[in-house]
């Protein structure tokens, strides 16, 4: 069995992930084999809907990670929804005030610090106690993408029962007039992802961000606690353009790049 995500910040590690965007069972469990420490079901920009995550989540967890699901919105039936189909954490996007934090916690946990609803139907049967193990282990995440959620940076991460943020490179970017990319080196990325790591540091909440393999360590190094390193389909794409560019004895690899979605 995995090791849950909060028990491994508290013994001081760090964690690295796999992305799917691709509604694939065989594709989760084998990502999950890979030794990724959790591996994100991307319901908002995937392809993947609730009828895919469900099967999704029980293969991630046969392979030995800990399954978080990105969901589609600041939304308290799908976040408990798949809560109940056994992620064991949420990643919310948009989250720009503390307001919307509030609401995100309100969904995702059960009274008396949220008001989700009681009916794990699917994560009860792998734990007698979920009740007890949700409140201790369920990884509560807003994502940290626009210039307002950074002006707003300190209060949302006062709000009681969030345990992590996520940075979205992409759309952070774009907030701030850059390309949907990481921007490393341009002092207004810059700026930002130091401004997070040092908020987060004050207010004892766990930094994350989506990546790549050829950031993830710089990230780690700065002080991000969660790395999200890599995509099924950025895998694939680079994977696939490798093995097609030794074939026909080529030295570049043209699908290497910085996908972030």
């Amino acid at each position: 069995m995995s090791i849950p995500i909060k028990e491994r910040w508290k013994d001081g590690q760090n964690i690295l992930g796999g992305w799917l965007s691709t509604p694939s069972t065989v594709i989760a469990e084998a990502t999950a084999r890979m030794g990724f420490d959790y591996v994100c079901v991307d319901t908002q920009h995937g392809a993947i809907g609730y009828a895919d995550a469900v099967p999704m989540i029980q293969a991630i967890l046969l392979g030995n990670s800990s399954p978080v699901v990105r969901v589609p919105w600041n939304d308290p039936g799908i976040i408990g929804k798949m809560l109940d189909a056994g992620a064991h954490g949420l990643i919310v996007p948009m989250v720009n005030t503390p307001e919307d934090a509030q609401r995100v916690v309100e969904a995702a946990r059960y009274a008396p610090l949220g008001s989700r609803s009681y009916g794990p139907t699917v994560a009860a049967m792998r734990n007698n106690s979920y009740l007890e193990w949700a409140s201790e282990n369920v990884v509560v995440i807003p994502m940290i993408e626009t210039n307002l959620a950074l002006t707003n940076l300190e209060d949302i991460l006062q709000v009681p029962g969030i345990d992590a943020i996520y940075v979205g490179p992409a759309d952070l970017s774009l907030s701030l007039g850059l390309p949907p990319r990481n921007n490393d080196g341009h002092p207004t990325f810059d700026k930002a992802y130091s401004k997070i790591l040092k908020a987060c540091e004050l207010a004892n909440i766990m930094p994350g961000c989506h990546a790549t393999g050829e950031v993830a360590a710089d990230r780690l190094e700065a002080g991000f606690r969660m790395v999200t390193v890599t995509s099924d389909l950025n895998a694939a794409r680079i994977g696939y353009g490798i093995e097609l560019a030794q074939a026909r004895k080529e030295t570049n690899n043209p699908a290497s790049g910085d996908t972030l979605y």
